[in-house]
């Protein structure tokens, strides 16, 4: 029998990637019942879930009244984007001076399949090696708090990514990745973190998904 906390994570993590690939479109409106026949649970994880995704930004309620996808803007992408910038900069400085060869050489693989992935316009494989790709230093970091931050906020900046590797654009984070590999190989700990932030402050919401400007 499924535990009700695996029924809760299957939930959240199924309504979290139909909302960042796109299955569900910013502004739909979700109905909880819907929902849970979808997934062919009963209501109570889905409505936990629905909870989890309103605090990292990807859905937005009105207790009795509706509860739909979070639109794209700005200022959430911003919001996200500053943070998990943050972790991924703290995750590099904590990995590099532990880095082995073979962890190194599975960045370098990954970016590889990031960048064919690329040329071939598949984004949902070009999303797989750019997680595999950061995934390396974020588990060598160790560090549990580091992981529930990026679990909570990275979902929203995934849904602009989408937008960026389907464009030209997104082929400039090959050469961001690369850069972070040879500084990681060198073990410049600082000069790898603060590339690994660069890599993600690069994203911009206006620019490059065409988001409306920030309200004035």
């Amino acid at each position: 029998m499924i535990s009700r906390s695996l029924l809760r994570e299957n939930a959240y993590r199924s309504i979290r990637d139909a909302i960042v690939d796109g299955t569900f479109h910013p502004g739909e409106r979700l109905n909880d019942g819907e929902l849970a026949q979808w997934l062919g649970v009963s209501r109570t994880p889905v409505r936990e879930a629905l909870t989890r995704l309103e605090e990292s930004g990807l859905v937005q309620t009105k207790p009795g009244r509706y509860t739909m996808v979070s639109p794209l803007d700005v200022q959430a992408a911003r919001a996200a984007q500053t943070v998990t910038a943050a972790m991924h900069e703290l995750a590099v400085r904590e990995a590099v001076p532990t880095l082995s060869a073979d962890e190194i050489n599975v960045m370098r693989e990954a970016n590889a399949r990031f960048a064919a992935a690329l040329q071939a316009d598949d984004v949902d494989a070009a999303i797989a090696a750019d997680d595999e790709f950061h995934g390396v230093t974020v588990t060598a970091a160790a560090n549990p708090a580091l992981r529930a931050v990026l679990e909570q906020f990275t979902p929203v900046l995934r849904r602009l990514e989408r937008l960026r590797f389907s464009s030209v654009s997104g082929r400039g984070s090959v050469a961001l990745h690369d850069q972070i590999i040879e500084l990681c190989e060198a073990r410049d700990v600082e000069g790898a973190a603060a590339a690994a932030r660069a890599n993600w402050m690069s994203l911009d919401p206006r620019t490059d998904f065409g988001l409306p400007s920030d309200p004035t």
